[in-house]
């Protein structure tokens, strides 16, 4: 199996085996949630348990007219699952920042002129 995250065991250790192997497969994205947005305060407000949220899980495949009906799953700081959201109720844009803590393997690096 290719494994995209070297490191996401240690750095997730709560995190469900299906979304590990989704993110490692690339079928699901994780970001970090930029918690200095002021959209990010506003959500939390509606759903309390967002204030605890570091990461988000998202198809990055969900074409826009389908938005709507994508299903985000938030994670505190050990992959333990908090909440869903549906696309219908909550849009990311605006609200996310790159993992910059989760190791990419050797395989995923891009390469520089590729």
């Amino acid at each position: 199996m290719n494994i995209k995250y070297t490191n996401i065991e240690s750095e997730l250790p709560n995190l469900q085996s299906i979304l590990k192997d989704s993110l490692q497969k690339e079928v699901l994205d994780i970001k970090i949630v930029d918690d200095n947005c002021d959209k990010y305060h506003s959500e939390c407000q509606n759903c309390p348990l967002l204030d605890k949220a570091k990461y988000v899980v998202f198809s990055p495949h969900v074409q826009k007219e389908y938005r709507s009906y994508e299903h985000f799953v938030f994670l505190d700081h050990s992959g333990e699952t908090l909440c869903y959201k549906s696309g219908r109720d909550f849009e990311l844009f605006g609200m996310l920042k790159p993992c910059i803590n989760l190791e990419l393997s050797d395989e995923n690096v891009p390469q520089n002129g590729h």
